[in-house]
């Protein structure tokens, strides 16, 4: 849903507009706007995703101060996992400072006072996540704020959380959102917990509640690795085959069940897509990790109905 796009409101207004549509997708902050010739620039969108709000801007240059009276005032307490898309955005909180780029994951509790903001044209994406369903002490939160780079979770939580924004409006719609929304949690607590360096029975709980979510999203990112199995999944995750196969089990899952149709929706996209160009059926098959374009096209059948051949053709 777009929020607000700039070009559209007399120059005059755009300050009063961005704060009211800022302050409606989150919560109150203080609004300082540097001003470019062209006048405040922003467009800025917000999808609901289950239990989750992704939320956009592409803005020029501002600063976000969260004052301790916004955090007094009645707001819906938040916590918001973040990425910058373009430029460098300049975050302070706990009396810390950073820099961060497009390739961090960064963390704010929008219930503790804070300064958030960038120079020139810059854009970043939210999850804006209740404070409630993290179900997290605030100290672990301020101990992992700074050191999510930190945790071996912190590339995982990267590609899932980008992932969600390559088709919002197809997620929202999709009946699997709510699922999805907790799987994002999940893994948000892990990968928070982590960066913590939590070691008592909270790190020991939280791990074990996520260690699905964790290995279908370490399995989600190596789908097209001809050598995934659970094998080699387990020893990512210091485990046994065994305890693998209890875990998918108390879930009604079958691994190998769940690798094959996530990979034959990999492929069924690819050959409905123009973008791709016209891969073999060969080349689309190694591509997605079948050990012979003949089990691919069995395995298609199977699950569509049409061969590969045939699903292109009717999709291009």
């Amino acid at each position: 849903m777009l929020l607000l796009d700039t070009s559209t409101v007399p120059r005059a207004d755009r300050a009063e507009a961005f704060h009211h549509a800022l302050t409606d997708a989150s919560v109150p902050n203080r609004i300082v706007h540097e001003e470019p010739e062209t006048g405040i620039q922003a467009r800025m969108h917000l999808w609901r995703i289950g239990a989750l709000d992704l939320f956009t801007s592409h803005n020029t240059g501002f600063t976000l101060t969260r004052t301790a009276r916004h955090v007094r005032q009645e707001s819906r307490p938040l916590v918001a996992v973040a990425l910058q898309n373009r430029g460098l955005g300049r975050a302070e909180m706990y009396g810390e400072q950073r820099i961060v780029g497009p390739d961090d994951v960064y963390l704010f509790n929008e219930m503790t006072p804070r300064d958030f903001g960038w120079t020139g044209e810059g854009s970043a994406q939210a999850l804006l996540i209740d404070f409630d369903r993290l179900a997290l002490p605030v100290e672990v939160m301020r101990r992992s704020t700074f050191r999510l780079r930190a945790s071996p979770l912190h590339d995982v939580v990267l590609q899932h959380v980008r992932a969600l924004w390559r088709s919002p409006d197809r997620l929202a719609a999709d009946p699997s959102a709510p699922a999805l929304a907790n799987s994002t949690i999940e893994l948000v607590r892990a990968l928070v917990v982590s960066a913590s360096q939590e070691t008592g029975a909270l790190a020991r709980e939280v791990m074990d509640e996520t260690l699905l979510t964790r290995m279908l999203a370490y399995a989600h990112r190596h789908l097209t690795d001809r050598d995934l199995g659970a094998e080699r999944i387990a020893g990512e995750h210091a485990i046994s085959v065994r305890h693998l196969y209890e875990v998918f089990q108390r879930a009604g899952l079958s691994l190998e069940q769940w690798i094959i149709s996530e990979r034959l929706e990999g492929a069924r996209n690819m050959l409905a897509s123009p973008r791709q160009g016209t891969p073999t059926i060969a080349a689309v098959a190694r591509r997605w990790g079948f050990a012979s374009p003949g089990h691919f096209t069995r395995r298609f059948r199977t699950a569509y109905g049409l061969t590969p051949s045939e699903w292109r053709r009717m999709h291009r």
